[in-house]
């Protein structure tokens, strides 16, 4: 900042009043330059790309891999966000949690972890033509297991109003089509396009098994082998949120930290603003999981990440192997968490 003061003759005016502006002055300007800005973890802002936001080659229509009751039909399918800036989250201490709108249904029914939720950064994840929940404050993302199928929606103003933003869940399944399974990357960017000319944000959720795909034959554990690809910073370098599908680690509280840290640094160094969710599911297939295990994992890793998916899949054609809900151990988990 520059101050400058206008100059008068030496004798105009007694040295010792001009040693005291001088003085005044001086302490103003070190009070103004030590009071910068507090950093606060604020939610990303949609960022313009510099890839064209036209449709890629044709898919089969992906919907999200969530559990959860069918809504009624939305009205406006532009966004209802801004470019403009956003509240600040809260503080780090406090977790972002996404959740599907069932998961999130059955959490709040618990009365200490409606309160507590209502005190987090929550995102709500909708299918498509579901509506939000009603008794939760939270920023609706709607999912898709296909790119194609996001663009549609968005450019065809297919989406509720008032959605923050949209969530690309690309895996080696049915619901999303095998080209976006070999080139996710270029599929990602093409649905960060549309998503910020739209006004709204982007999540990207790459499952692990992208590796039977990208990386098939590898004779290593398969969250190594998705490291190798460096999936994660490159799909960082375009979305504004990336989740980490960790969850089929939990039970291993050294893997599922190592991996995470691994992840979650590939993403930084390729974007240092982006958003970094770990997942966690409570009832995923194999052996059953506790509480415990969970918790342990968010405590290893709370440092690394900004928040977690907390999963309660529903048995279905999109999770044929988990095991029973068990929103208990959800519940559990908020409740002991600070």
């Amino acid at each position: 900042m520059d101050i400058r003061q206008e100059q008068c003759p030496l004798d105009s005016r007694p040295r010792g009043a001009a040693l005291a502006v001088t003085l005044v002055a001086a302490l103003w300007v070190l009070a103004a330059c030590s009071a910068g800005p507090t950093r606060s973890h604020s939610s990303p802002q949609p960022r313009t790309s510099g890839t064209s936001g036209t449709s890629g080659t044709s898919g089969t229509s992906g919907t999200s891999g969530t559990s959860g009751t069918s809504g009624t039909s939305g009205t406006s399918g532009t966004s209802g966000t801004s470019g403009t800036s956003d509240a600040s989250a809260p503080p780090r201490s406090s977790p972002a949690w996404l959740l599907t709108r069932s998961a999130a249904s059955q959490l709040i029914a618990d009365p200490a972890v409606r309160a507590k939720l209502q005190g987090a950064l929550v995102y709500e994840i909708l299918r498509p033509r579901q509506q939000r929940l009603v008794g939760i404050t939270a920023k609706p993302v709607v999912t898709f297991a296909s790119a194609t199928a996001l663009e549609d929606a968005v450019t065809g103003g297919r989406l509720p109003a008032g959605t923050y933003g949209v969530l690309y869940d690309p895996e080696a399944w049915s619901f999303t089509p095998v080209a976006e399974q070999r080139d996710p990357v270029q599929a990602a960017t093409r649905a960060a396009a549309v998503a910020h000319a739209h006004g709204l944000r982007l999540i990207v959720a790459p499952a692990l098994n992208l590796t039977t795909v990208l990386a098939p034959g590898r004779q290593q554990p398969r969250w190594r082998a998705f490291l190798d690809l460096n999936l994660v910073a490159r799909l960082a370098a375009v979305a504004d949120i990336v989740e980490i599908q960790a969850q089929s680690l939990e039970r291993d509280t050294a893997a599922y930290t190592a991996f995470v840290r691994a992840a979650t640094s590939q993403a930084s160094a390729a974007n240092p603003r982006v958003i970094m969710l770990a997942g966690l599911s409570t009832n995923p297939p194999g052996a059953p999981v506790d509480g415990q295990q969970l918790t342990a994992a968010i405590r290893a890793t709370r440092s690394m990440v900004d928040g977690y998916w907390l999963n309660i899949p529903g048995q279905g054609p999109r999770c044929p192997t988990c095991n029973p809900p068990r929103p208990d151990i959800a519940i559990q988990i908020l409740q002991s968490l600070p």
